[in-house]
């Protein structure tokens, strides 16, 4: 299996940076040549809360996080190699500590 990170894909990457909450997460969007829609991106240590508009699932490549989905109480630690689901028209809070948190949201 590739690693995520180095496969060679047949994508567009948008080479502006999607910065959000004051740049502690920056994120590059990717369009595969089927027209899946991608992101990679570093959150860095902080707590906050995403929107979804459209389901996602966050995959972790590096670092750790603790996520709480919309309604939940609880928090779950995710790491590398990791995925969570996100529903659509939801939201998510995540917070990093120490290390930053790698990632690729894939879009639904």
């Amino acid at each position: 299996m590739s690693d995520p990170i180095t496969a060679t894909l047949a994508a567009t990457i948008s080479t502006k940076a999607n910065v959000y909450f004051d740049g502690k997460c920056v994120s590059h969007g990717i369009t595969l040549a089927d027209g899946t829609k991608k992101s990679v991106g570093v959150i860095l240590p902080a707590t906050l809360t995403f929107n979804t508009g459209a389901p996602e699932i966050m995959e972790g490549v590096a670092g750790a996080c603790s996520v709480r989905l919309a309604g939940a109480s609880e928090w779950t630690r995710y790491g590398a190699g990791d995925k969570f689901d996100v529903p659509g028209n939801s939201s998510f809070d995540i917070r990093v500590e120490g290390e930053a948190y790698h990632y690729i949201c894939h879009f639904g």
